[in-house]
């Protein structure tokens, strides 16, 4: 009986030992894994978001702001050439006259009809035009019609001033010559009738060369008409080089 239980007590020995080893060589641990404070499972640990992703997110708003001003604005202006030949009609600011006018006198006007591209306005009624008298001769008074001319070259639009060129605008007296030849002969008609109550028909022919040469007389001591144009006055010239304006973007 003692070599029964010597031996039983053996056996439990051997077999509490190869329990132990068998689980140090498992590694078992009854500590369970720790947990994540936001309660999610193992694992699932929220990822910090990519440069890329961020990148593809929408902009803030003061972002889209800075971009919007960023962008280049559309052009408050654009350009719009005349061709030559476009027409001109003018009113006239400043007076011009024959006899008054002296050459590199300077001259205003305005346009009184506005001036159209493509059926819209470019020049509207009212643009400025400035020039100089180029050419002034007072009537004669014997012969030569009175004349003044003028031409226009600076224009006013929009806050600036352009060079232009267009053609010169000149006026002339109507001739005289039918009127001279009236007073000769209401001259010479008076003459010959005082000549004719004086001494009959020789007197007659007499007074009548008299009268004639006081009538020419009248016509040699009066001058012509004269050219005078005042404020109000309209005339129209024309463009004779091409003309490049900047107008409000439409």
């Amino acid at each position: 009986m003692d070599g029964l239980t010597e031996e039983a007590s053996v056996t439990k020995w051997v077999s509490a030992l190869t329990l132990t080893l068998l689980c140090v060589a498992c590694g078992g641990s009854s500590t369970p894994p720790p947990s994540n404070a936001t309660g999610d499972a193992p694992g699932n640990v929220p990822a910090t978001a990519s440069p890329a992703a961020r990148a593809d997110a929408p902009a803030a708003p003061e972002e889209r702001t800075r971009a919007a001003e960023a962008k280049p604005a559309a052009p408050a202006f654009r350009e719009v050439t005349l061709p030559e030949g476009t027409t001109l009609r003018l009113r006239l600011e400043s007076a011009v006259a024959s006899d008054s006018s002296k050459v590199e006198d300077a001259v205003r006007a305005e346009l009184r009809q506005p001036v159209e591209v493509n059926g819209k306005a470019v020049l509207p009624t009212g643009t400025e035009l400035t020039g100089q008298v180029t050419d002034v001769e007072r009537s004669g008074r014997v012969k030569g019609r009175a004349r003044i001319a003028y031409r226009f070259n600076t224009l006013r639009h929009g806050g600036e001033s352009y060079r232009i060129s267009t053609a010169p605008l000149a006026h002339e007296a109507e001739g005289t010559k039918k009127e001279d030849v009236k007073k000769i002969g209401i001259g010479a008609g008076v003459g010959a009738a005082i000549g004719a109550i004086a001494g009959g028909g020789d007197g007659a022919a007499k007074g009548a060369a008299i009268g004639g040469g006081v009538g020419t007389g009248a016509v040699l001591a009066t001058r012509g008409d004269e050219v005078r144009l005042g404020p109000g006055a309209e005339v129209t010239t024309r463009l004779t080089a091409p003309l490049t304006l900047r107008v409000k973007a439409s």
